[in-house]
């Protein structure tokens, strides 16, 4: 079933609409201590309350800090060599011998008169029937065409090379500009050089979700920490049936609800996504009624740890050093961000009925 965000966006606010109309309480004015939670509700024990402050943008940027490139390994090509299969054409030619050499037609491909590897792994030459080529490099079979040849010519001269690769593929799917079938070649095709071959991602792509399938297991590569980062350990050599799928940046979004000029979603790109952006985006906050200091963003964790489901995070924006800190703090896909109105009641109340939608919004964006 597809849901799209403006159903998402209608019903949370219809939980939030609910919880401030029919729960009475006082205005709330800002958590300054851990100790003030324990006069909260019981629906508050399942979030972790934290303001936005320097203590917290240091504590997460630690978190989320990039691996040292110091420990990242490079693809390995120095010992590649292309291995030939069913299907790949060559072209043999004997100096000083044109008569064992197939001549080329002009109005034709010199792929369709090569010797292509049969369906039993050999090709027939001249004077060398059946040598076995699939599985087997280059060098190894002019190797053995020379030593069979040996016996009819004296020290004959060979050279061998694949006119065409038909063998060995990957493939390249999803958000890349031309999606398609990449062949395996003698030069190495890495994951990043077969991406570059389909022209690069599209504008809708997920820099943070590229899949890398082979056989039966699959690994989530960051193509962000490529581009942006140089980790090359994201790189991958790739083999034949390798799949390399870019998905699209729907699942990559922020909800900003409340009192605000503009409820909605903001689309994380590949540079992220600041508090500061996402509510300005929006319009910003409505100036007669919102409450500068009731910012919240609502961030459900990916598991549940000693009966805490989601942070919350409060940012107290009543004065301009506040909004520096809402550009250093980073959203992440799935976050709620909610603006309370002045004054509020019960916004515990108004938190504990948001808690399923993180939920909710987490199911429905992955059957999308």
């Amino acid at each position: 079933m597809h849901v799209n965000a403006k159903t998402i966006t209608a019903v949370i606010l219809f939980f939030i609409l609910s919880g401030c109309s029919l729960t009475p309480g006082s205005h709330y004015q800002g958590v300054e201590s851990v100790e003030q939670l324990a006069d909260f509700d019981h629906e508050l024990s399942k979030v972790n309350l934290q303001l936005i402050d320097s203590a917290l943008l240091n504590q997460l940027n630690t978190v989320n800090k990039k691996p040292s490139l110091g420990g990242s390994v490079a693809v390995n090509t120095a010992n590649y060599e292309y291995l030939l299969g069913v299907g790949d054409v060559l072209s043999i030619t004997v100096w000083n011998h044109p008569e064992l050499t197939l001549p080329t037609p002009v109005q034709r491909s010199t792929a369709f008169d090569g010797y292509r590897v049969q369906a039993d792994g050999t090709i027939t030459y001249a004077y060398a029937p059946n040598v076995v080529a699939a599985g087997r490099t280059v060098s190894a079979v002019r190797n053995e065409l020379i030593s069979r040849l040996n016996r009819v010519i004296e020290a004959p001269q060979i050279d061998l090379k694949v006119l065409a690769y038909k063998s060995q593929k990957a493939y390249v799917t999803g958000e890349v500009q031309k999606p398609g079938i990449y062949p395996i070649t003698e030069i190495p095709l890495t994951l990043i050089d077969a991406i570059n071959q389909a022209g690069g991602l599209t504008e809708q792509a997920n820099w943070h979700s590229a899949t890398f399938t082979r056989g039966n297991e699959t690994e989530h590569i960051n193509l962000d920490d490529f581009y942006s980062h140089g980790d090359i350990s994201q790189n991958r050599l790739l083999q034949h049936g390798d799949i390399v799928h870019v998905a699209r940046n729907n699942k990559q979004r922020v909800y900003v609800l409340g009192d605000v000029h503009q409820a909605g979603s903001v689309a994380i790109d590949r540079h992220g996504l600041n508090l500061a952006q996402a509510l300005t985006n929006q319009g910003g906050l409505n100036e007669r009624s919102a409450d500068a200091n009731g910012i919240f963003v609502l961030r459900k964790r990916d598991l549940e740890t000693d009966g805490i489901i989601a942070d919350v995070y409060q940012l107290h924006a009543k004065n301009v050093a506040a909004y520096v800190l809402a550009e250093q703090f980073q959203l992440q896909a799935n976050d709620i961000i909610y603006v309370t109105s002045a004054p509020l009641t019960r916004w515990n109340r108004v938190i504990s009925l948001l808690l399923p939608s993180l939920v909710s919004i987490d199911s429905t964006v992955t059957v999308n």
